[in-house]
């Protein structure tokens, strides 16, 4: 990193790249505007027009040469195929979204649908670091699905039969993934 910021802030940033970048999800202008905005805000003497496009390239450098050891299929292609069986069984999925709300919004413009499965993008940047994704799975009124209920077992055996491991917690499913997602930015 060229321009002059604290160490802390350096990092913080680096960490802030890493995580948009392996998500797998936001595209590079995307992640240009969150990580301007950050800089912006956390390093005011910085250059963002500078700064920026060498967070991402060093963040999409190490993933490139971390992929090259990846298996051909990975933790997010098999939820990949969950989400999309879920989607066929009439779940509605939606895949890093900013908040609940968004989430709700999505669910309550569904025709007759059989629940919602959804994830945020800060539950993938926890996956990114921490190899745990959090899924919230909710009933077509929005309630939170229950121990026994039948569109959580669906969801826990779908998981299980590709291979990502899942607990239900507290209003939750806990998927334990490597968060090795390829991109192309």
């Amino acid at each position: 990193m060229t321009t002059p910021v604290s160490d802390r802030t350096a990092r913080e940033l680096r960490g802030l790249a890493r995580v948009l970048v392996r998500s797998g999800y936001a595209d590079r202008a995307a992640i240009s505007a969150t990580l301007t905005e950050a800089v912006t805000e956390d390093a005011p003497s910085a250059d963002p027009a500078a700064l920026v496009p060498q967070l991402i390239d060093e963040a999409l450098a190490e993933l490139r040469e971390d992929a090259a050891s990846w298996s051909e299929q990975t933790g997010p292609d098999r939820l990949d195929a969950v989400l999309d069986e879920l989607e066929q069984l009439g779940v509605v999925v939606v895949r890093y979204t900013s908040d609940h709300h968004a989430a709700r919004a999505v669910l309550e413009s569904a025709v007759d649908p059989r629940g919602l499965v959804f994830f945020t993008d800060t539950d993938v940047w926890h996956a990114v670091d921490f190899s745990m994704l959090e899924l919230k799975v909710w009933h077509p009124d929005t309630a939170n699905v229950a121990p026994g209920e039948p569109l959580l077992d669906d969801v826990l055996a779908l998981l299980h039969e590709r291979d990502l491991p899942a607990t239900f917690d507290e209003g939750r499913i806990e998927v334990t993934i490597d968060w090795q997602r390829r991109v192309s930015l």
